[in-house]
């Protein structure tokens, strides 16, 4: 592993733990202030809004300026809405402590574009693979942090370490990260790039039978799925099996777990076996399957094996899709396509906790897990080219 990598990984693994440990706790901070679900789904939702009018800009900077300053610029972005969160005691200083979170958090496009900058074509999903279980590991450990600091300091506790957490890496970062990518001079910064953010957006939407749009959408929904309705898992975890915010910590942890397990155990071998295509519908069908069997919980057996297949599918999933898309688009315009693919995946943040907040106080709580479970699965629809653009297994490469 490169030193860039390493360092990298260093700052992804801390503020990803950052983020950790005050997430599984908004719902119960929100609904002891009289929120309902739909209110709890609306205050996850307004991390994605931010993220996804944010993740294009940030990619854009990030391919003029350098992904660097936009890292460092996002870690302290972040520390200050971890801050507004500490001392929140109204739910609109919950939103507003969301919303300034999710503007920082726009940058994790740009993390993923300085990974493609500094890997080889043939090890891109493989990088893209360890940094997911980097921040994997810091979603593991964050939430037992979160639910350790509610008791011993109280609700405060858990924004301020957080906050703490990310200045303590901004000041890491800022030492040893090093830029990823050549910086545009003054003529080049001044020729007119050949897509605009408005553009690439609105060329997902308008021709999605294209590589890039399909591999977006197929991103937008799974990510959706997974973090948009996974985030109601408290609830139905509280109502089920009386899970408060004060162990809720361990259920996130096993779930990111077995994400860092697979992602630097198995994840470079699997690739090697089956390619980036196969993989990747491999593991719409363990995420769609996982969700749906959220709608079964009521014994920890069957938590333990929706939570199981849930962070496989995952883990197969994103590395490969996010490294099929780095390849399909101009090297000077990553930046900006994993913008756009952040920002697809934002919306989706938004509408699957809306919608299953409103269909868990209407429906009851497990509906909203079966219909993001068959949404996950009828993505394979959009994989049937995949292997057009997408790294075949070693044997395949090997024969041709």
């Amino acid at each position: 592993m490169n030193r860039k990598l390493a360092v990298l990984m260093v700052t992804a693994f801390v503020d990803m733990m950052g983020f950790i440990i005050v997430y599984p706790l908004l719902p119960f901070y929100a609904t002891r202030m009289g929120a309902s679900a739909a209110m709890v789904g609306a205050l996850i939702a307004a991390f994605s809004v931010a993220q996804l009018a944010s993740a294009p800009a940030w990619g854009r900077l990030s391919d003029r300026y350098g992904r660097r300053p936009a890292i460092l610029t996002g870690l302290l972005v972040s520390a200050a809405a971890y801050i507004v969160f500490a001392f929140a005691g109204t739910i609109w200083l919950l939103f507003l402590s969301r919303i300034v979170q999710g503007l920082g958090g726009g940058t994790i496009a740009v993390v993923q574009a300085y990974v493609t900058d500094i890997t080889d074509g043939k090890d891109r999903a493989k990088s893209l693979g360890w940094l997911s279980a980097v921040t994997s590991l810091g979603a593991v450990i964050g939430p037992a942090i979160g639910s350790l600091l509610v008791s011993l300091g109280g609700r405060t506790a858990p924004g301020l370490g957080s906050a703490a957490l990310c200045l303590l890496v901004s000041i890491f970062a800022w030492k040893f990260l090093r830029e990823s990518r050549a910086l545009e001079s003054t003529l080049e910064r001044a020729i007119p790039k050949s897509t605009t953010s408005s553009g690439a957006i609105r060329s997902v939407i308008t021709r999605p039978k294209e590589p890039a749009a399909r591999l977006i959408w197929i991103y937008a929904i799974a990510i959706g799925a997974f973090y948009g309705t996974g985030a109601m898992l408290p609830l139905i975890l509280a109502e089920r099996l009386e899970v408060n915010e004060q162990n809720i910590g361990y259920f996130i942890m096993y779930l990111g777990g077995i994400g860092v397990l697979v992602r630097t155990g198995i994840l470079g071998r699997m690739i090697e076996w089956l390619g980036e295509a196969k993989l990747a519908r491999l593991g719409l069908v363990l995420l769609g399957a996982g969700l749906a069997l959220v709608a079964f919980i009521g014994s920890y057996p069957m938590v333990a094996i929706s939570f199981t297949l849930m962070p496989l599918g995952t883990a197969f999933i994103f590395p490969c899709i996010t490294a099929m898309l780095s390849r399909v688009v101009p090297h000077r315009e990553r930046g900006l396509y994993m913008g756009v693919q952040h920002a697809f995946g934002g919306v989706s943040r938004v509408a699957f906790p809306l919608l299953a907040g409103y269909g868990m106080d209407v429906l009851g709580k497990g509906i909203p897990f079966l219909v993001a479970g068959a949404m996950v699965v009828a993505t394979l629809l959009l994989t049937l080219s995949m292997e057009d653009y997408a790294l075949p297994p070693v044997g395949a490469a090997t024969d041709g």
